[in-house]
């Protein structure tokens, strides 16, 4: 078949196949690899949201096909949530929607909102999706700051001021992945009124709320006034509960946003299995006396890694928030670039990392390093770091 795929042209190579294959090619000869580049939560899910998953289960009519949108009581959940947590209120009939992940979700709004060569303003280094879901749908990038400070204002004006035409959406993700950089609510207020001014969207990742290490936890830009009128936020249940694999996340702000996405997702699938759903919702409103065990364990990971790594003889900057560590490659390997460096990295020591490139050209220099091994293997990994790649290199 000689056909091209129109689509699939626009997606440039997968720049983790590399690594990802070496790793494979280790792991089939045996090789013991720590595995610190995929954010893939490994905690068990609370033991109360799997029970209400297995008896929401044993009920028959649970196993029809689901709501799209989310059942009543999840979106009542989530909205709760918000009050809760941000002080914002939220209608869940009309402001909120389950999405199948925060990353879905994304995908999914760019297909509702994205017209062929719309301008969509996304920083650089970012989540993948954050880019390539508008790209898939026709959107055009430019690329964005990833700090939110200064020069993100500036580069937000000069792009606004400067393009024809005018940029459509603007995309933020604080705590950011890969960065673990947080926002402040200042930083918010200015971009919300920046954004009113000039009739821009403004979509928010919030996937990781509630993983933070200090007692600034992070802000929501819904907490903002106005900001609703134009913002749409992302929050997802992967982190917080540790249920990466059930799939649950949500959208939530403006309601015609809101209402576009629920009308295009409604094409696309069923929603999350009920009794998913049902177990979400019981995570949401349960005790959340697990989201703190979990936070307390990515922070002793967090404060594990950057000691045993500099001892190693790798300083790491310490994320106040997120499940990664976003790490300068040292001096001596800094020539190799960061996907080499990932690949040399997994020969002589056995530990896998995520190179920064992958996530934008911005991000070269850098590689991603998730908190997704016990403080053992870390240790563990700490070692062999020393051992086979800075000794060895001397």
């Amino acid at each position: 078949m000689s056909t091209e795929f129109h689509r699939i042209k626009q997606l440039p190579p997968y720049v983790f196949e590399s690594v990802n294959k070496l790793k494979a090619t280790c792991r089939a000869a045996g090789d013991d690899i720590i595995d610190l580049g995929m954010g893939n939560p490994d905690m068990p899910t609370p033991i109360h949201i799997r029970e209400k998953l297995i008896e929401t289960i044993n009920k028959p009519k649970t196993n029809r096909y689901s709501a799209s949108k989310g059942i009543p009581g999840l979106l009542r959940a989530q909205a709760a949530y918000y009050e809760r947590r941000f002080g914002v209120k939220l209608n869940p009939s009309t402001e909120i929607v389950a999405t199948l992940g925060s990353k879905e979700g994304f995908a999914n709004i760019a297909q509702a909102i994205t017209a062929p060569g719309d301008i969509i303003l996304a920083p650089n280094p970012t989540y993948p999706i954050h880019q390539f879901g508008f790209i898939i749908s026709g959107g055009v990038i430019r690329n964005m700051p990833a700090s939110p400070d200064e020069n993100f204002m500036h580069a937000l004006e000069n792009e606004v001021l400067n393009s024809f035409p005018k940029p459509k959406v603007l995309v933020v993700n604080y705590p950011s992945n890969p960065t673990a950089i947080n926002a402040t609510l200042d930083f918010y207020r200015d971009i919300v009124k920046f954004c009113k001014k000039h009739d821009l969207i403004i979509l928010s990742d919030l996937a990781y709320s509630e993983i933070y290490f200090d007692d600034s936890p992070p802000p929501s830009i819904l907490q903002i006034g106005g900001a609703k009128s134009i913002s749409v936020e992302f929050t997802s249940m992967s982190k917080t509960y540790a249920m990466p694999g059930w799939r649950i996340g949500f959208a939530v702000g403006n309601e015609r946003i809101i209402s576009a996405l629920i009308r295009v997702k409604s094409y696309l699938d069923y929603g999350a299995y009920t009794p998913i759903q049902v177990a979400a919702s019981a995570a949401l409103n349960g005790p959340q006396d697990c989201v703190d065990e979990i936070r307390k364990v990515y922070k002793s990971r967090r404060d594990v890694l950057v000691k045993s790594f500099s001892n190693a003889g790798w300083e790491i900057p310490e994320p106040a928030s997120s499940m990664f560590a976003w790490a300068p490659i040292p001096d001596q390997f800094k020539e190799l670039g960061s996907v080499e460096f990932s690949k040399l990295l997994l020969k002589r020591t056995m530990v896998a990392v995520s190179p920064g490139i992958g996530f934008g050209t911005e991000g070269e220099g850098y590689v991603r390093i998730a908190l997704v091994e016990n403080e053992h293997r870390i240790r563990q990994a700490a070692r062999n770091i020393k051992k086979h790649l800075f000794e060895t290199n001397k």
